[in-house]
């Protein structure tokens, strides 16, 4: 009688149970995010502040349960202090809070607009006149004002006549704006930069 040959079953595939639903109100960690929060504070334990909640050293265990009956999230705050300073508050609606300051603060940083004004060595009185009352517009909007004189050719021999030029430019926007920069040769312009005064 002939033998069948010996038939080992191999591991039966795993079937794909359900998924573990994912309490909702505790997000995943994201590499960008700037706390530690809910799982992810590693502490053993915390002191825990925020509202409704009685300040205190608490164990991480106690710290997690307490936000969780409150239905916020526990943030760690201070990573630093001993033992680290987690508050119990609704996160995502912390860092739109924080998102929103960051904003606030760029639209207040004044952005420094420089305008710049452009001369011949040999400038007219009406032309003069005329540069000199747009460079007052822009130091009473907040710009800085970039003057320079433009040497062309052979005119570089006029550069005293240039430097005279801006020097009684800044003197004309004294009430307006103050000299940041002397008249300074640069290859073929001569440049002064105006600044305009804080009110």
């Amino acid at each position: 009688m002939e033998k069948k040959p010996h038939f080992t079953p191999g591991p039966r595939p795993q079937t794909a149970g359900p998924r573990p639903v994912r309490d909702r109100r505790l997000p995943d960690r994201n590499a960008k995010d700037p706390n530690n929060i809910n799982e992810h504070i590693r502490a053993r334990e915390v002191r825990l502040v925020g509202d409704n909640v009685t300040p205190g050293i608490y164990s991480i265990q106690q710290a997690r349960a307490i936000a969780e009956e409150l239905e916020l999230d526990l943030v760690e705050i201070s990573a630093q202090a001993d033992p680290p300073v987690c508050k119990v508050l609704d996160y995502q609606k912390y860092l739109y809070q924080q998102k929103k300051k960051a904003k606030e603060i760029k639209a207040k940083a004044t952005k420094v607009v420089v305008k710049e004004i452009r001369f011949g060595p040999q400038t007219d009185d009406h032309d003069y006149n005329f540069k000199l009352k747009h460079a007052i517009g822009f130091l009473q909007e907040g710009s800085k004002v970039k003057a320079y004189v433009f040497f062309k050719g052979r005119s570089i021999l006029f550069k005293e006549q240039g430097e005279v030029l801006l020097l009684r430019f800044a003197n004309d926007l004294e009430e307006y704006g103050k000299v940041e920069q002397m008249p300074v040769l640069e290859g073929i312009r001569m440049i002064i930069m105006i600044s305009p005064k804080k009110k």
